[in-house]
């Protein structure tokens, strides 16, 4: 009985499968399905009821809910699938020598890395979480983790596909990005705190293919969580801005880029997504489009929820007001250079 306890002291900490109880198993089963049937019903239920959903507002928060999920389920899948790959198949010692000990070397290469993984900001996050667990530094990491979701091949050709003649663009997104990643790094090596940061600790236990079952299934289930949060918030935000709003502040030129910025935030669009959103928004500055590509990847409603389930509240307030300045200034800087 005093070991039982004991374990479920741990909550972070998955226990290995074969001490699972099956009880816990069933219950943890169990939340994925509802989550799963509440989405369900959400789809089958706009469909079959048609216009006897109820308001518009509520029929638009669903549209929205919805559509933000299933947009990142895919690639947090992918994210997840890649985290329990690295716990249970990556030595920790071969993941402190791939990156140089000197944060100055260390933090531009992780934000290279990420031009190498597609993937969306759900997907980086348990991805960079499992990195710090096994060792690597968190600037390293951190950089790796803004990064990946903005400079990927699959979101540079979106965005060429979204504004087809417009290669500077392209251009201009993908350096204003890395340049947020790796300076985001850089100040994280300088000015963060330990006491800030609180990833989950690595799973002890079984390696191979029993820890890679384990960690997919407990890291899968604990992103999906607070996915859901953040969509919730997304969609809610989404049906409170008044739209009129907008048009008014798109002709401010200084104005309308902190308007496309926040709207990045709170719309919480996918970085597959936004380029075709942002393409949309006709009325403001290629300045203010690229502030709006640029943030969002990095700083949205769902990414503050999966941050603060993954490394805790004061990391997640604290790195995501810092990233949304430096993304700002850094996509304002690069439009004003080749915009």
């Amino acid at each position: 009985m005093a070991d039982e306890i004991a374990v479920e002291a741990r909550p972070h900490r998955p226990r290995p499968v074969e001490e699972e109880a099956p009880g816990e198993r069933g219950r943890r089963i169990g939340s994925l399905g509802l989550l799963v049937v509440g989405m369900l019903a959400v789809l089958v239920g706009r469909q079959v009821l048609g216009d006897r959903t109820g308001p518009a507002w509520l029929e638009a928060w669903g549209a929205v809910f919805v559509a933000v999920c299933v947009q990142a389920l895919p690639f947090l899948l992918l994210g997840v699938v890649l985290s329990a790959a690295i716990a249970a198949f990556v030595p920790a010692r071969w993941l402190e020598r791939a990156l140089p000990r000197n944060p100055l070397l260390a933090v531009p290469i992780a934000g290279a890395a990420g031009v190498v993984l597609p993937g969306c900001e759900c997907a980086s996050v348990p991805v960079a979480g499992r990195l710090i667990a096994r060792g690597v530094a968190p600037a390293a990491a951190l950089a790796f983790l803004l990064s990946s979701p903005a400079v990927n091949p699959v979101v540079l050709v979106a965005t060429a596909v979204a504004f087809r003649g417009q290669p500077e663009l392209v251009a201009a997104r993908f350096l204003a990005s890395l340049a947020t990643a790796v300076a985001m790094g850089l100040l994280w090596s300088r000015f963060g705190r330990p006491e800030w940061l609180r990833p989950k600790p690595a799973p002890g236990g079984p390696t191979g293919l029993p820890a890679f079952r384990a960690s997919l299934e407990h890291d899968f289930l604990h992103a999906g969580g607070f996915l859901v949060i953040g969509g919730m918030t997304a969609a809610t935000l989404n049906v409170a801005v008044p739209r009129g709003l907008l048009g008014g502040l798109a002709g401010l030129p200084g104005v309308s880029v902190l308007v496309l910025a926040v709207l990045a935030v709170l719309l919480a669009v996918c970085s597959e997504a936004d380029a075709f959103v942002a393409a949309g928004l006709t009325g403001f500055s290629t300045t203010a489009k690229l502030a709006f590509m640029v943030v969002g990847p990095m700083v949205d409603a769902k990414l503050i929820a999966l941050q603060a389930g993954t490394f805790g509240r004061a990391f997640a307030w604290r790195f995501c007001a810092a990233t949304f300045v430096v993304a700002v200034t850094a996509a304002s800087l690069t439009g004003w250079w080749l915009l």
